[in-house]
């Protein structure tokens, strides 16, 4: 099996039918900027004209310019309970000042179930923390479930009010790379790393029809370690992954991926405007892959045997 699956990895991606950036559906005009034949090893845009986020394709100076300009800002959540406050939490913000939407401002909003354990962080110009304390569920899946509930209403009640974008990662990551204005849009989606080369029949979608994650098909499969958008889009998106969750829980159902199932489905139904590469969220464990020049961020090791007991 992992050889027939290394043998599918090494066929071709599929190839943006559109010249230029003029074509897509812009979230933003710098958007047209994007050389989206600069990558021919790579696909560049969707079918529905939303660019696929590559090194090479995009001016880093440009859309920094831009977004100054236009007065963009940004809300980071992030979510620290239990054991991953301790093993994850310093060494993902500390990397995120080096690397997370650098010259525009930032705030990052900790959620965990000890706000006294919280590091003190040197944070750069513009940057600052807010920790709110959360409810520490028995199982790390009602964890990883329930934060679209605590996501949707932070953002109604504060980040609306202060920030023009948010983008909601887990804690047990690393940035190395630029991760900078160019990932901003209306709703921004994440190739998954094991998944884009893959063909859709590997994808791992919910196939119970008692979820309300239920797929038969889909456009890719995304990855719920980093998503984001606009205010508006990403409270739409976490409302709706929390209600298929609360509505699976009164069926005694739960979805094969928990919340990335039913991220997957919402993002099928409705269309990102723009995708990361796997550049954006990379496992060395892969391997190399020539497709990959640029690793922007990373998972830490996973010690889910330790970090996941009650």
């Amino acid at each position: 099996m992992r050889q027939a699956i290394f043998l599918i990895r090494l066929l071709p991606m599929e190839q943006c039918s559109l010249e230029s950036g003029q074509g897509l559906s812009l979230d933003n005009i710098v958007d047209a900027s994007l050389d989206l034949r600069a990558r021919k090893d790579v696909q560049t845009c969707t079918y529905w004209k939303a660019p696929i986020m590559w090194d090479g394709t995009f001016d880093p100076d440009l859309y920094d310019k831009t977004h100054k300009r236009e007065g963009s800002s940004v809300a980071l959540t992030v979510f620290a309970v239990g054991r991953y406050l301790d093993a994850y939490l310093y060494t993902f913000i500390n990397s995120s000042e080096n690397h997370f939407m650098l010259g525009l401002p930032v705030t990052y909003y900790v959620f965990t179930d000890m706000p006294e354990m919280v590091p003190d962080i040197k944070l750069g110009p513009q940057r600052s923390i807010k920790v709110i304390k959360v409810e520490k569920h028995s199982r790390w899946q009602d964890i990883s479930m329930m934060r679209m509930k605590t996501i949707s209403d932070v953002i109604e009640s504060d980040i609306y009010y202060h920030f023009t974008h948010v983008f909601c990662f887990d804690v047990d990551q690393v940035f190395t790379g630029r991760f900078g204005s160019e990932a901003l849009g209306d709703s921004v989606a994440l190739l998954h790393a094991y998944y884009y080369l893959l063909p859709k029949i590997l994808f791992t979608y919910d196939r119970n029809p008692k979820s309300k994650a239920y797929m038969e098909t889909g456009d890719f499969y995304y990855h719920a370690a980093v998503f984001g958008g606009t205010c508006k889009s990403v409270k739409a998106l976490a409302e709706a992954c929390y209600q298929g969750i609360m509505e699976d829980k009164q069926n005694n159902v739960e979805a094969l991926w928990h919340d990335e199932s039913h991220l997957n489905r919402y993002l099928w139904l409705h269309k990102p405007s723009k995708v990361l590469s796997p550049e954006y969220c990379w496992d060395t464990s892969i391997g190399y892959s020539s497709d990959i020049r640029v690793k922007r961020l990373l998972w830490a090791p996973k010690h889910y045997n330790t970090l996941r007991r009650p």
